[in-house]
């Protein structure tokens, strides 16, 4: 009896012993640390230092990974796709976060986790040049990022067109590549879909040869070992990031307003904001100012009303430089709605109203597109709209969930249960869209010192 007591003491010391020496796996070596290191690409559609502070599309959606683990999220920026990849081998980094699209070829040196969104691979150049319809008909190499998926997606093409030519480079990131383009010292360059879109919103003169992929699945990225302990939280993660809506609310947040694209449009604007946009911007920066507002967006929603003319009218009877009706012009104290000044001042004073209006449990920034629906459709017709979300089974304090529902309001089998009737909600949809992306390209241009305050700014007629 005491040797077999002695045997099994022996047998639980060799076990604890053994135990001891087992590594942590990679999950309780974060929880140990109470953080997590995500590598990320610096970007507009992924990660970028705002005003509030550090912002993107990746970065909340790491960020809420982050939240679920209960640890602290330590997002590391990268300029290089190369030093990224290098890094995360290395085990300097726990995963990369930066919008990087799988491919059987990075599969087999990396571990892709599920995917939550889908890209295309446009090629581009600048407009005005001759558009090639395909690789045949290049007229010289393409310029793309060291390590990307769209080195990959010319090696296969070179297989079919042998003469395809192209050069990397690790010292530009993709924006740079861009405006390469435009500045003319880059011929061709590949750029994702969503990439492209952002940059459009200031910089039309970048156009879309043809699509080289057309459904890329996005994932994050782990070093490629049998630890699964980090990546098994993954599939659960995104599923519940989709079943709440959450990854929808990021999609609309940052990419869905600019998936229309209009070449003239936009290419009017840019060139407004440097010729017409000066004789007014004190008057904006001055009563946004005054009512706690980004002057930014009072400019981008006067453009959306009126392309900045001070006299414009409207068959239905709003007037001025923010389109105002005569209503709504007594209501915030405007006696004559050309006067431009006067005009900017009670927009400002209105949208204010409508912002204070917008219910509490409304966060930002969705209490502001709240508020610019608002200004177009009526209070009364977006919140029947939330509403109609709200017994769709949809948050009516998402704005990405009541913009599927504002169109609905143009139909009879919805818009007759609803207190305020028919409204043109599609449009107000367009209209809020339109609004921010003349707000995003009027904050970049701002930023880059492209705007300039004219000290003769238009004075108001006596």
């Amino acid at each position: 009896m005491r040797l077999l007591s002695s045997v099994l003491v022996l047998c639980c010391l060799l076990l604890l012993s053994s135990c001891e020496k087992m590594p942590a796996t990679q999950l309780q070596q974060i929880k140990a640390q109470e953080v997590i290191r995500i590598g990320t690409l610096v970007g507009p559609a992924t990660f970028y230092q705002g005003i509030g502070g550090e912002q993107g599309f990746e970065y909340e959606l790491a960020e809420q990974f982050a939240s679920e683990l209960g640890v602290e999220l330590q997002m590391v920026p990268f300029f290089s796709l190369k030093k990224l990849f290098e890094r995360l081998q290395s085990g300097d980094l726990d995963m990369a976060a930066a919008g990087l699209s799988y491919h059987p070829q990075r599969a087999a040196h990396f571990r892709f986790g599920p995917s939550y969104r889908e890209i295309s691979q446009k090629l581009v150049f600048k407009q005005g040049n001759t558009r090639p319809r395909n690789f045949a008909q290049l007229t010289g190499p393409v310029t793309v990022l060291a390590d990307s998926h769209h080195v990959i997606s010319l090696q296969l093409a070179q297989k079919q067109y042998p003469e395809l030519s192209w050069q990397t480079v690790d010292d530009r990131d993709q924006e740079e590549l861009l405006q390469g383009i435009i500045d003319g010292d880059i011929q061709y360059t590949v750029v994702d879909s969503h990439s492209l879109a952002l940059f459009r919103r200031y910089h039309p003169n970048v156009s879309i040869a043809f699509s080289i992929t057309q459904a890329d699945p996005v994932s994050w990225v782990l070093r490629n070992e049998n630890d699964d302990s980090l990546y098994a939280l993954l599939p659960p993660f995104f599923a519940k990031m989709q079943q709440s809506q959450q990854l929808a609310a990021l999609e609309e947040k940052y990419f869905g307003h600019v998936r229309r694209f209009n070449y003239v449009n936009t290419l009017a604007f840019v060139e407004a904001s440097k010729t017409t946009l000066p004789k007014y911007q004190d008057w904006f920066m001055q009563y946004a100012e005054q009512h706690q507002l980004d002057w930014r967006l009072l400019a981008a929603l006067s453009y959306q009303e009126s392309m900045w003319n001070p006299r414009a009218k409207s068959p239905t009877g709003v007037r001025g430089i923010m389109m105002l009706t005569q209503r709504t012009a007594k209501q915030v104290g405007v006696t004559h709605r050309l006067k431009p000044e006067q005009n900017i001042r009670g927009g400002a004073r209105y949208l204010r109203k409508l912002i204070n209006r917008i219910p509490k449990q409304i966060g930002a920034p969705d209490r502001t597109w709240f508020a610019l629906a608002a200004y177009n459709v009526g209070w009364g017709h977006v919140n029947d709209a939330r509403k109609l979300t709200m017994r769709q089974g949809g948050s009516p304090t998402s704005w990405a969930e009541v913009k599927k529902r504002l169109p609905l309001l143009t139909k009879k089998r919805y818009y007759r249960e609803t207190k305020y009737g028919y409204a043109r909600g599609d449009v107000a949809v367009t209209y809020v869209d339109n609004i921010r992306r003349y707000y995003d390209a009027l904050i970049w241009l701002d930023e880059n010192g492209a705007l300039q305050v004219n000290t003769d700014s238009e004075q108001p007629a006596q």
